[in-house]
């Protein structure tokens, strides 16, 4: 499935990147701008079932196999967030992007990290902006309209397909490039014996203090601190 894109910059590096359940390009409206002022042509997508792109079949497979059909290949950076990580890490072998960084990647729905059934956040579906706040206290009032749009725009089969008999840990054996693990300290997704696990594994993994699984949105500038060397 071709898959929505959203650029922005012109630079001669590509930078992708992939979004999390429940959210779409626009969760990078920060992050995408800051990039192309450091030379990259960044292209974001929408992932099946999210924003503009097209509705289906969902499942892990699905989301890594649109990432190569509509992405270029060999990018100089890849960056995926949450389910973004999870799709991504399942492309890579196939896009082999120079860098892969995975923020706080959903690969432990089930084994290394906290156990997380996605059909959770389909109540997600009618919560009101004081709920979103309530969730997301850091989050600018920006990000919040945002959460609004994005969430009002999401088929919430997309998380159903990775609930119930569908979970399983699919944490990368090795990184297949050199890779960034970014973990949330104040996430739910990972444990600091998943970190020691994953470094072992080969990941370079850094903690950023105070944030919770939406980094890059939480607190911005120590996200963008985090991936210095890596962007």
């Amino acid at each position: 499935m071709r898959l929505y894109t959203h650029e922005w910059g012109a630079g001669e590096r590509i930078a992708v990147l992939v979004h999390g359940l429940m959210s779409d390009h626009r969760t990078w409206h920060r992050v995408g701008p800051a990039l192309a002022g450091r030379g990259y042509r960044v292209l974001a997508v929408d992932l099946r079932g999210h924003g503009r792109s097209p509705r289906g079949d969902y499942g892990p497979e699905l989301f890594a196999d649109d990432l190569v059909e509509t992405l270029p290949a060999a990018p100089e950076l890849a960056l995926g967030h949450s389910l973004g990580g999870l799709a991504l890490s399942l492309a890579v072998e196939r896009l082999r992007p120079r860098r892969a960084v995975y923020s706080d990647p959903a690969w432990s729905l089930a084994g290394l990290g906290q156990s997380v059934d996605p059909a959770l956040f389909v109540a997600f579906k009618r919560a009101d902006r004081a709920r979103v706040r309530m969730f997301n206290p850091r989050w600018s009032e920006a990000d919040l309209d945002i959460e609004l749009a994005t969430v009002a725009d999401w088929d919430t089969a997309t998380a159903l397909a990775l609930s119930a008999g569908h979970r399983e840990d699919r944490t990368p054996h090795k990184p297949v490039v050199p890779s960034l693990v970014q973990f949330a300290g104040e996430g739910f997704l990972f444990s600091a014996p998943a970190a020691a696990e994953l470094t072992d594994r080969g990941f370079e993994v850094r903690t950023v203090p105070g944030v919770g699984h939406t980094l890059h949105r939480d607190d911005f500038d120590a996200f963008m601190a985090g991936l210095e060397g890596w962007v």
